[in-house]
Protein backbone atom coordinates (compact mmCIF):
# COMPACT_ATOMS: atom_id res chain seq x y z
CA UNK A 1 0.00 0.00 0.00
CA UNK A 2 1.35 3.45 -0.92
CA UNK A 3 1.87 6.20 1.66
CA UNK A 4 -1.10 8.17 0.33
CA UNK A 5 -3.37 5.12 0.53
CA UNK A 6 -2.44 4.54 4.16
CA UNK A 7 -3.90 7.89 5.21
CA UNK A 8 -7.52 8.78 4.47
CA UNK A 9 -8.23 12.49 5.14
CA UNK A 10 -11.16 13.00 7.50
CA UNK A 11 -14.15 14.82 5.91
CA UNK A 12 -12.04 15.53 2.81
CA UNK A 13 -14.92 16.48 0.52
CA UNK A 14 -16.67 18.66 3.10
CA UNK A 15 -13.44 20.47 3.97
CA UNK A 16 -12.75 21.25 0.31
CA UNK A 17 -16.33 22.40 -0.26
CA UNK A 18 -16.07 24.84 2.65
CA UNK A 19 -12.71 26.19 1.48
CA UNK A 20 -13.56 26.29 -2.24
CA UNK A 21 -15.03 29.83 -2.42
CA UNK A 22 -11.83 31.21 -0.88
CA UNK A 23 -9.39 29.07 -2.87
CA UNK A 24 -10.91 29.18 -6.35
CA UNK A 25 -9.36 32.43 -7.51
CA UNK A 26 -5.83 32.65 -8.98
CA UNK A 27 -2.91 33.01 -6.57
CA UNK A 28 -4.88 31.80 -3.55
CA UNK A 29 -2.90 30.73 -0.49
CA UNK A 30 -3.92 27.84 1.78
CA UNK A 31 -2.26 27.33 5.15
CA UNK A 32 -2.53 23.72 6.27
CA UNK A 33 -1.63 24.36 9.90
CA UNK A 34 -1.42 20.66 10.79
CA UNK A 35 -0.05 19.13 7.60
CA UNK A 36 0.36 15.60 8.90
CA UNK A 37 0.53 13.12 6.04
CA UNK A 38 -0.66 15.75 3.54
CA UNK A 39 -3.99 14.20 2.59
CA UNK A 40 -6.08 17.36 2.64
CA UNK A 41 -3.21 19.35 1.13
CA UNK A 42 -2.81 16.97 -1.80
CA UNK A 43 -6.49 17.10 -2.66
CA UNK A 44 -6.55 20.90 -2.43
CA UNK A 45 -3.52 21.23 -4.72
CA UNK A 46 -5.12 18.90 -7.27
CA UNK A 47 -8.46 20.71 -7.12
CA UNK A 48 -7.18 24.30 -7.33
CA UNK A 49 -4.43 24.66 -9.97
CA UNK A 50 -3.56 28.23 -8.95
CA UNK A 51 -3.20 27.39 -5.27
CA UNK A 52 -0.05 27.86 -3.19
CA UNK A 53 0.16 25.66 -0.11
CA UNK A 54 1.94 26.66 3.09
CA UNK A 55 2.15 23.50 5.18
CA UNK A 56 3.10 23.57 8.86
CA UNK A 57 3.83 20.69 11.19
CA UNK A 58 5.76 20.38 14.43
CA UNK A 59 6.53 16.74 13.59
CA UNK A 60 9.61 16.49 11.37
CA UNK A 61 8.79 12.93 10.30
CA UNK A 62 5.35 14.09 9.12
CA UNK A 63 6.94 16.86 7.10
CA UNK A 64 9.30 14.37 5.44
CA UNK A 65 6.39 12.10 4.47
CA UNK A 66 4.37 15.02 3.14
CA UNK A 67 7.32 16.31 1.15
CA UNK A 68 7.46 12.97 -0.70
CA UNK A 69 3.70 12.82 -1.15
CA UNK A 70 3.48 16.38 -2.49
CA UNK A 71 6.68 16.27 -4.58
CA UNK A 72 4.74 16.65 -7.83
CA UNK A 73 3.48 20.02 -6.53
CA UNK A 74 6.86 21.19 -5.23
CA UNK A 75 6.69 24.49 -7.15
CA UNK A 76 3.45 25.37 -5.34
CA UNK A 77 4.31 24.20 -1.83
CA UNK A 78 6.18 25.68 1.11
CA UNK A 79 6.66 23.22 3.97
CA UNK A 80 7.76 24.57 7.34
CA UNK A 81 8.73 22.95 10.65
CA UNK A 82 6.58 25.06 12.97
CA UNK A 83 3.78 24.88 15.51
CA UNK A 84 0.38 26.08 14.34
CA UNK A 85 0.33 29.15 16.57
CA UNK A 86 3.16 30.52 14.38
CA UNK A 87 1.05 31.13 11.26
CA UNK A 88 1.59 34.94 11.06
CA UNK A 89 5.36 34.53 11.46
CA UNK A 90 5.57 31.81 8.81
CA UNK A 91 3.55 33.86 6.34
CA UNK A 92 5.66 36.97 6.94
CA UNK A 93 8.92 35.09 6.54
CA UNK A 94 7.71 33.85 3.15
CA UNK A 95 6.67 37.30 1.93
CA UNK A 96 2.94 36.77 2.47
CA UNK A 97 0.67 39.13 4.34
CA UNK A 98 -2.41 36.89 4.59
CA UNK A 99 -3.92 33.53 3.65
CA UNK A 100 -7.19 32.85 1.84
CA UNK A 101 -7.82 29.56 3.58
CA UNK A 102 -6.56 28.05 6.84
CA UNK A 103 -7.12 24.45 7.88
CA UNK A 104 -6.59 22.83 11.29
CA UNK A 105 -6.86 19.05 11.72
CA UNK A 106 -6.18 18.80 15.44
CA UNK A 107 -4.99 16.06 17.76
CA UNK A 108 -2.73 13.09 17.24
CA UNK A 109 -2.66 11.68 13.71
CA UNK A 110 -3.19 8.07 12.69
CA UNK A 111 0.39 8.10 11.41
CA UNK A 112 1.71 9.07 14.86
CA UNK A 113 -0.41 6.41 16.54
CA UNK A 114 0.94 3.80 14.14
CA UNK A 115 4.56 4.68 14.94
CA UNK A 116 4.92 2.46 17.99
CA UNK A 117 8.17 4.04 19.15
CA UNK A 118 6.48 7.44 19.62
CA UNK A 119 4.54 6.26 22.68
CA UNK A 120 1.17 7.76 21.73
CA UNK A 121 -0.72 4.48 21.74
CA UNK A 122 -1.71 2.52 24.83
CA UNK A 123 -2.07 -0.59 22.66
CA UNK A 124 1.68 -1.21 22.31
CA UNK A 125 4.62 -1.19 24.70
CA UNK A 126 7.03 1.62 23.86
CA UNK A 127 9.02 4.49 25.30
CA UNK A 128 6.83 7.03 27.12
CA UNK A 129 7.61 9.92 24.78
CA UNK A 130 4.41 11.42 23.24
CA UNK A 131 6.18 14.50 21.84
CA UNK A 132 4.86 15.62 18.47
CA UNK A 133 8.16 17.42 17.96
CA UNK A 134 10.81 14.98 19.13
CA UNK A 135 13.54 17.60 18.83
CA UNK A 136 12.44 19.54 21.89
CA UNK A 137 10.42 19.54 25.10
CA UNK A 138 9.58 17.19 27.94
CA UNK A 139 8.36 13.62 27.49
CA UNK A 140 5.43 11.80 29.09
CA UNK A 141 7.97 9.99 31.26
CA UNK A 142 9.27 13.34 32.49
CA UNK A 143 5.77 14.37 33.47
CA UNK A 144 5.08 11.14 35.34
CA UNK A 145 8.43 11.09 37.12
CA UNK A 146 8.83 14.76 38.13
CA UNK A 147 5.46 16.49 38.49
CA UNK A 148 4.02 17.14 41.93
CA UNK A 149 1.11 14.80 42.79
CA UNK A 150 -1.47 17.61 42.85
CA UNK A 151 -0.37 18.81 39.43
CA UNK A 152 -0.64 15.29 38.02
CA UNK A 153 -4.15 14.88 39.43
CA UNK A 154 -5.26 18.15 37.80
CA UNK A 155 -3.81 17.08 34.45
CA UNK A 156 -5.65 13.75 34.47
CA UNK A 157 -8.91 15.35 35.57
CA UNK A 158 -8.83 18.43 33.34
CA UNK A 159 -7.33 16.94 30.20
CA UNK A 160 -8.56 13.36 30.46
CA UNK A 161 -11.79 13.68 32.43
CA UNK A 162 -10.44 10.85 34.56
CA UNK A 163 -12.70 10.20 37.56
CA UNK A 164 -10.09 8.05 39.26
CA UNK A 165 -7.21 10.51 38.85
CA UNK A 166 -6.42 10.55 42.56
CA UNK A 167 -6.10 6.76 42.73
CA UNK A 168 -3.93 6.60 39.61
CA UNK A 169 -1.60 9.35 40.77
CA UNK A 170 -1.18 7.81 44.21
CA UNK A 171 0.03 4.60 42.54
CA UNK A 172 2.29 6.52 40.16
CA UNK A 173 3.95 8.44 42.98
CA UNK A 174 4.44 5.29 45.02
CA UNK A 175 5.98 3.32 42.16
CA UNK A 176 8.18 6.06 40.71
CA UNK A 177 10.06 6.26 44.01
CA UNK A 178 11.45 2.77 43.48
CA UNK A 179 11.73 2.85 39.68
CA UNK A 180 11.08 5.77 37.26
CA UNK A 181 8.53 5.25 34.51
CA UNK A 182 9.99 4.65 31.05
CA UNK A 183 7.62 2.28 29.21
CA UNK A 184 3.95 2.55 28.27
CA UNK A 185 2.95 -1.03 29.17
CA UNK A 186 3.81 -0.42 32.81
CA UNK A 187 1.60 2.67 32.88
CA UNK A 188 -1.28 0.86 31.17
CA UNK A 189 -1.13 -1.92 33.76
CA UNK A 190 -0.95 0.59 36.62
CA UNK A 191 -4.03 2.43 35.38
CA UNK A 192 -5.94 -0.82 34.96
CA UNK A 193 -5.11 -1.90 38.49
CA UNK A 194 -5.99 1.53 39.93
CA UNK A 195 -9.52 1.60 38.56
CA UNK A 196 -12.35 -0.40 40.20
CA UNK A 197 -13.24 -3.61 38.36
CA UNK A 198 -16.77 -2.40 37.59
CA UNK A 199 -15.42 0.69 35.83
CA UNK A 200 -13.08 -1.42 33.69
CA UNK A 201 -15.91 -3.35 32.06
CA UNK A 202 -17.09 -0.50 29.82
CA UNK A 203 -15.60 2.34 27.82
CA UNK A 204 -12.69 0.55 26.17
CA UNK A 205 -9.13 0.59 27.45
CA UNK A 206 -9.10 2.37 30.85
CA UNK A 207 -5.70 3.93 30.03
CA UNK A 208 -7.15 5.95 27.14
CA UNK A 209 -7.99 9.00 29.28
CA UNK A 210 -4.61 9.03 31.03
CA UNK A 211 -2.73 8.81 27.73
CA UNK A 212 -4.82 11.64 26.26
CA UNK A 213 -4.14 13.84 29.29
CA UNK A 214 -0.40 13.21 29.19
CA UNK A 215 -0.22 13.89 25.45
CA UNK A 216 -2.03 17.21 25.84
CA UNK A 217 0.30 18.24 28.65
CA UNK A 218 3.49 17.18 26.86
CA UNK A 219 2.58 19.15 23.73
CA UNK A 220 0.81 22.08 25.45
CA UNK A 221 -2.00 21.44 22.98
CA UNK A 222 -4.72 23.56 24.56
CA UNK A 223 -2.44 26.51 25.30
CA UNK A 224 -1.17 26.46 21.72
CA UNK A 225 -4.73 26.27 20.38
CA UNK A 226 -5.80 29.25 22.49
CA UNK A 227 -3.11 31.29 20.74
CA UNK A 228 -3.45 29.71 17.31
CA UNK A 229 -7.12 30.40 16.52
CA UNK A 230 -6.97 34.18 17.17
CA UNK A 231 -3.74 34.38 15.18
CA UNK A 232 -5.35 32.49 12.31
CA UNK A 233 -8.28 34.91 12.38
CA UNK A 234 -5.86 37.84 12.17
CA UNK A 235 -4.04 36.20 9.25
CA UNK A 236 -7.02 35.26 7.07
CA UNK A 237 -7.91 37.55 4.15
CA UNK A 238 -11.24 39.29 3.62
CA UNK A 239 -13.69 36.58 2.42
CA UNK A 240 -11.11 33.99 3.43
CA UNK A 241 -12.17 30.92 5.40
CA UNK A 242 -10.95 28.94 8.39
CA UNK A 243 -11.89 25.28 8.90
CA UNK A 244 -11.13 23.46 12.15
CA UNK A 245 -11.55 19.76 12.88
CA UNK A 246 -11.37 18.81 16.57
CA UNK A 247 -11.56 15.31 18.01
CA UNK A 248 -12.20 15.91 21.68
CA UNK A 249 -14.45 18.28 23.56
CA UNK A 250 -11.73 20.39 25.18
CA UNK A 251 -10.41 21.47 21.77
CA UNK A 252 -13.86 22.00 20.33
CA UNK A 253 -14.95 24.22 23.24
CA UNK A 254 -11.98 26.52 22.65
CA UNK A 255 -12.69 26.78 18.93
CA UNK A 256 -16.41 27.33 19.49
CA UNK A 257 -15.84 30.09 22.04
CA UNK A 258 -13.33 32.03 19.94
CA UNK A 259 -15.37 31.73 16.75
CA UNK A 260 -18.53 32.80 18.58
CA UNK A 261 -16.83 35.85 20.10
CA UNK A 262 -15.47 36.97 16.72
CA UNK A 263 -18.82 36.48 14.98
CA UNK A 264 -20.93 38.39 17.54
CA UNK A 265 -21.42 42.16 17.56
CA UNK A 266 -19.80 43.70 20.64
CA UNK A 267 -22.74 45.92 21.64
CA UNK A 268 -25.63 45.83 24.15
CA UNK A 269 -28.45 43.57 22.97
CA UNK A 270 -31.03 46.36 22.98
CA UNK A 271 -28.98 48.72 20.79
CA UNK A 272 -31.23 49.55 17.78
CA UNK A 273 -28.38 50.08 15.30
CA UNK A 274 -25.00 48.37 15.38
CA UNK A 275 -22.22 50.82 14.50
CA UNK A 276 -19.82 49.83 11.76
CA UNK A 277 -16.91 49.65 14.21
CA UNK A 278 -18.76 47.07 16.33
CA UNK A 279 -19.78 44.76 13.48
CA UNK A 280 -18.37 41.21 13.80
CA UNK A 281 -15.40 40.23 11.65
CA UNK A 282 -16.49 36.63 11.08
CA UNK A 283 -19.53 34.74 9.87
CA UNK A 284 -20.09 31.17 11.08
CA UNK A 285 -20.57 28.77 8.15
CA UNK A 286 -21.55 25.60 9.99
CA UNK A 287 -24.60 24.92 12.09
CA UNK A 288 -23.02 23.86 15.34
CA UNK A 289 -20.27 21.29 15.06
CA UNK A 290 -20.65 19.07 12.02
CA UNK A 291 -19.97 15.34 12.38
CA UNK A 292 -19.07 12.60 9.94
CA UNK A 293 -21.72 10.46 8.32
CA UNK A 294 -22.10 6.77 9.13
CA UNK A 295 -20.70 5.82 5.73
CA UNK A 296 -17.57 7.93 6.25
CA UNK A 297 -17.02 6.47 9.70
CA UNK A 298 -17.24 2.97 8.19
CA UNK A 299 -14.57 3.94 5.65
CA UNK A 300 -12.42 5.87 8.12
CA UNK A 301 -13.00 5.05 11.82
CA UNK A 302 -10.90 8.06 12.91
CA UNK A 303 -13.78 10.27 11.71
CA UNK A 304 -16.09 8.97 14.46
CA UNK A 305 -15.19 11.70 16.95
CA UNK A 306 -14.60 14.63 14.59
CA UNK A 307 -16.29 17.98 15.18
CA UNK A 308 -15.95 20.42 12.28
CA UNK A 309 -16.46 24.19 12.50
CA UNK A 310 -15.86 26.83 9.83
CA UNK A 311 -15.97 30.62 9.56
CA UNK A 312 -15.53 33.28 6.88
CA UNK A 313 -14.02 36.74 7.35
CA UNK A 314 -16.73 39.19 6.28
CA UNK A 315 -15.09 42.44 7.41
CA UNK A 316 -11.49 43.64 7.35
CA UNK A 317 -9.54 43.12 10.54
CA UNK A 318 -8.59 46.19 12.57
CA UNK A 319 -5.08 46.06 11.07
CA UNK A 320 -6.57 45.98 7.56
CA UNK A 321 -8.72 49.00 8.38
CA UNK A 322 -5.64 50.87 9.59
CA UNK A 323 -3.86 50.08 6.34
CA UNK A 324 -6.83 51.35 4.29
CA UNK A 325 -7.04 54.57 6.33
CA UNK A 326 -3.31 55.22 5.85
CA UNK A 327 -3.57 54.53 2.12
CA UNK A 328 -6.51 56.95 1.81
Amino acid sequence: MSESQQHIPVLRDRVLALLAPALSHPNAILVDATLGHGGHAEQALRTFPGLTLVGLDRDKSALALSERRLAVFAERTILVHAVYDEIPRVLAENGMSEAHGILFDLGVSSMQLDQVERGFSYSYDSELDMRMDQSTGITAADVLNTYEPGHLVRILRNYGDEKFAQRIVERVVRERESEPFTRSARLVELVRESIPAAARRTGGNPAKRTFQALRIEVNSELDVLERAIPRAISAVALHGRIVVMAYQSLEDKIVKRIFLDASTANVPRDLPVIPESAQPELKILTRGAEKASASEIDENPRAASVRLRAVERIRPSSSDKTKLEVAA
